[in-house]
């Protein structure tokens, strides 16, 4: 196929050619892996788009989906696609407001949801949905749910979709091969919303095309290093653009990806799939790196120390691997035996077969990187945002440089704004945002868009992450302040689960630092408190409050004066989608100051 006339049907018809018989997709029941292979994957959206064409859903129609991750949002995603309709993903986190919003803005006339909870969240607001003229669902409804819609417009479910596919294909055997062979890769293939920290958000339009350059940037980047016999988990949320990327790299790389069944039974399902790579985000790998600390801080003194030896073996081992040096003999045989006694347990937790995690959606403490690389977890953080169609950078199989996104992918080139914003020009970028051609004209000036963040290149051409434009701090006294790298070098600390810098127009900073209980597992006999206790009885004791006060003592020892933070509040609250993250699980930084007003307030008098 010739550069530049690729669209995902297109790309889809040429993988089948290439691997008919090898596994596409799997997911999981009743504790066993499922699979379906190229060609049936291909039979299964063909049945579906000739399912579309049948209901009603026409090229150019706008179809929003609301679900979690799972089997049927992809096929029904690529479905869509390759029937020149447009998917709208939906975070399933949004309230019924946020979905209505989305729900115009985009012009969408199709809802798809995955079960009676979803759809409860949008019963009410129907009479607002202007343009609906079909609901389709993952799940059956229940009847109650039904009768309070049912009669107002059509509504299938997935298995429906699957029946009226199947009886439509015999009258239309050609309707896949018209769709692919009409596609121009200009077309919308999706309209993705930002889940931004402030104000609406906007929809950023990627074509076909760009899906193309994307998948096309990595694969080169990659350079054989990924191939058909690899198999993933998948399971960030496809409404978010680097979820998207994961469900769409089968494409390229002809691997399988497995469907987790929650983020409740990931590590079950990681122990039962045991995948090769592996796309995650950051709080993921934070959770990991606090469990383990977690539990070798409840483990026996003699358990410890070995811990402790086995650190500071692979320390000195990669401080020279780093440097292009040859470790000793004795420092390889050291590093051996760590490995035996300490790092090869944490490796056998991911199932024992991953080469590569690859790691986006937020910057990563390089503490983090650097322990679980002493376990033989090789993490390749990359960097990207929905308007660069997820990942643009990447740090190289052959050398990671913790603290860094590594370098520009494929076409991808990269230059940097008088104030260090870093402008990203690549045919894998938006269109434009939907509808918004202020907001179009804003970050996309010259072919180069503006994407916010603060950036520089280190020596040897590596990109590094500073903050983003919106979130530096700048103090009363006129320093600049990136509140990221001091949060992330945080939460290495055994105690410090969650922070969040304050001190915008302030005369130093200050943070809102929560906790964990299964940090202070080991220490409640210590607390005298009962296995029972809840956070906020942690956050309430003087001794937990003194474990903080050296931690963030050992943090200040690390940064410049004005970096440092002189005062801190602990909260018992945890950071959730619900309440103070993203669906991105970047952190909504002034809901976080509304909400502790006070706090803040108190620590600056």
């Amino acid at each position: 196929m010739v550069q530049g006339t690729l669209t995902l049907g297109r790309i889809l018809k040429k993988r089948v050619e290439n691997s008919q018989n090898k596994y596409a997709l799997g997911w999981i029941e009743n504790n066993e892996v499922k699979n379906l292979t190229f060609q049936d994957y291909k039979n299964t959206i063909e049945i579906l788009i000739n399912a579309f064409h049948k209901i009603g859903i026409n090229v150019g129609d706008k179809v929003a989906l609301v679900s979690q991750t799972c089997k049927e949002w992809h096929l029904l995603d690529m479905a869509t696609m390759c029937s020149r309709a447009c998917l709208v993903p939906v975070y399933p986190s949004y309230l019924g407001p946020e979905i209505e919003f989305i729900f115009n803005h985009s012009d969408s006339s199709v809802l798809i949801v995955e079960n009676d909870k979803q759809m409860e969240k949008i019963i009410p607001l129907l009479p607002q949905l202007k343009n609906l003229k079909t609901v389709i669902s993952i799940h059956e409804l229940q009847e109650e749910t039904l009768k309070k819609f049912r009669n107002s417009y059509p509504y299938f479910t997935y298995k429906d979709l699957i029946r009226i596919g199947a009886e439509e294909i015999k009258s239309h055997p050609d309707l896949f091969e018209e769709h692919i062979q009409n596609q121009l890769p200009e077309e919308y293939a999706t309209i993705i919303y930002t889940s931004g920290t402030t104000g609406e958000p906007k929809g950023a339009v990627i074509t076909h095309h760009a899906l193309i350059t994307m998948l096309q940037n990595v694969e080169m980047t990659i350079k054989g290093a990924f191939n058909s016999q690899d198999r993933t988990l998948t399971f960030l949320p496809l409404s978010h653009v680097l979820g998207r990327a994961d469900s769409l790299f089968p494409l390229v790389f002809g691997w399988q990806s497995i469907y987790a069944e929650s983020m409740d039974k990931l590590v079950d399902n990681i122990q039962l799939v045991k995948p090769t790579l592996m796309l995650a985000v950051p709080r993921v790998f934070e959770k990991i790196y606090s469990k383990i600390i977690a539990q070798v801080e409840q483990g026996s003194m003699a358990q410890r120390q070995v811990f402790k030896w086995a650190i500071n073996v692979a320390e000195k081992y990669f401080h020279k691997i780093d440097r292009d040096l040859s470790p000793s003999t004795t420092e390889i045989l050291e590093f051996k035996l760590a490995q035996k006694l300490v790092f090869s347990k944490i490796y056998a937790r991911f199932g024992g077969k991953i080469r590569y995690f690859v790691s986006g959606g937020a910057p990563l403490a390089p503490g983090i990187i650097k322990f679980l690389r002493y376990a033989n977890l090789t993490i390749l953080e990359g960097y990207g945002l929905t308007e660069t169609v997820a990942p643009c950078c990447l740090n190289p199989l052959s050398k990671q440089v913790p603290g860094t996104v590594g370098r520009p992918m494929g076409d991808v080139r990269l230059s940097f704004a008088e104030d260090g914003e870093i402008l990203i020009k690549s045919e894998a970028l938006l269109k434009e945002y939907y509808k918004n051609p202020k907001a179009t004209a804003d970050s996309i000036k010259d072919g180069w868009f503006y994407t916010g963040d603060i950036g520089e290149f280190t020596s040897d051409g590596f990109l590094r992450i500073t903050d983003r434009k919106k979130d530096i701090i700048i103090t009363s006294g006129g320093k600049n302040v990136a509140p990221q790298k001091i949060e992330n070098m945080a939460k290495t600390k055994p105690h410090i689960s969650q922070i969040v810098v304050i001190g915008d127009g302030r005369k130093y900073l200050t943070a809102l630092v929560g906790i964990e209980k299964e940090r202070f597992l080991n220490l409640l006999d210590e607390l005298s408190l009962p296995f029972d206790c809840t956070v906020s009885d942690l956050v309430k004791h003087p001794k937990v409050k003194e474990i903080i006060d050296v931690e963030i003592e050992e943090l200040n020892a690390e940064l410049a004066q004005y970096e440092s933070i002189k005062k801190y509040s602990l909260i018992s609250e945890e950071f959730t989608t619900e309440n103070f993250l993203t669906p991105s699980l970047k952190i909504k930084r002034k809901v976080v100051s509304e909400r502790y007003k006070e706090k803040i307030e108190a620590m600056y008098q």
